[in-house]
C-alpha cells in the first residue's frame, strides 16, 4: 500500500475527529458541574418534551455507560446514559433534549432521517465488504475490484453525509424546545451550544474522513485506467 497525497487530508480529518472526541468529553464534564436553573433531570426533560409533542408511548430508559445516549427507532425508545438520566446539569438536559429531537424527527417523518433508516441495512452490509474489495483490488492491481469497492463504499459515505443534517436538526430542535418549555434560560444557551456543538463536530470529522478516503480510491482508480 503506497502513500497517497489524499492521505494528508485523511490524517487531518482523523486529527479533527480525535480532537472533537476530547472536546465532547471535556465540554460534557465541564457543563455537568453546572446545574440547570429549572433543576430538572435529563429524564424529566425528555419526558416533558415527548409528552408535549404527543409521544406519550415513547419510553425513556436509563442505560449504563457515559455518552451512550441514543434514540432507538426500531423499538421507539429514548435511552439516556445514567449521568444524563439522573443528572440535572446543562449537559444532562442538552443531551436528553437532543435524543428526543430524534424521536420527534421520527414522528414527523423528517426526510433525512427516513432516508438514513432506509439506507442502514444496505450500509451495514456494504461497509463490511468494501474495504476488502478496495485493498484486494490495489494489491492485485484489479480495477474491477477497486471500482466495485468504490461503489459499495459510496453508500457508507452517503450515509455519513446524510447523518449531518439529522444531527444538526436534532440539536436545533433541542435548543428551541428547551427554551420554549422554560427548561433553560437565555444565559444557559451558551453551555448548551458548547455541549451540542462539540458532539456535532465529531460527525463532521467522520464525514470528512470518509469522503476523503472515497476520493483517494477514486483517484487511484482513474490513475490505474490511464496506465
Amino acid at each position: 500500500m503506497f502513500f497517497h497525497p489524499m492521505d494528508f487530508l485523511i490524517f487531518a480529518a482523523l486529527g479533527l475527529s480525535i480532537w472533537a472526541q476530547f472536546k465532547v468529553k471535556g465540554n460534557f464534564n465541564k457543563w455537568s458541574k453546572v446545574a440547570v436553573s429549572s433543576h430538572k433531570t435529563g429524564a424529566e426533560v425528555a419526558r416533558q418534551i415527548l409528552d408535549r409533542n404527543g409521544l406519550y408511548q415513547v419510553p425513556v430508559e436509563p442505560v449504563r455507560g457515559t455518552l451512550t445516549d441514543h434514540y432507538d427507532p426500531i423499538k421507539r425508545v429514548v435511552r439516556l446514559s445514567e449521568p444524563v438520566y439522573y443528572g440535572h446539569s446543562i449537559s444532562s438536559v442538552s443531551v436528553a433534549a437532543h435524543e428526543v429531537g430524534h424521536a420527534i424527527q421520527h414522528q414527523q417523518a423528517y426526510g433525512a432521517l427516513v432516508l438514513r433508516h432506509k439506507m442502514f441495512p444496505v450500509v451495514n452490509l456494504t461497509s463490511g465488504i468494501a474495504p476488502f474489495l478496495l485493498i484486494g483490488g490495489i494489491f492485485l492491481s484489479s480495477l474491477n475490484l477497486i471500482g466495485l469497492g468504490i461503489i459499495l463504499f459510496s453508500f457508507a459515505v452517503a450515509f455519513q453525509l446524510i447523518t449531518l443534517p439529522v444531527e444538526f436538526n436534532a440539536s436545533s430542535r433541542a435548543k428551541k424546545l428547551m427554551v420554549a418549555e422554560g427548561i433553560i434560560r437565555n444565559n444557559e444557551e451558551h453551555g448548551v451550544n458548547k455541549v451540542l456543538g462539540a458532539a456535532a463536530l465529531t460527525y463532521v470529522a467522520g464525514a470528512l474522513m470518509a469522503l476523503f478516503e472515497l476520493l483517494k480510491f477514486v483517484m487511484i482508480f482513474f490513475q490505474g485506467e490511464e496506465e
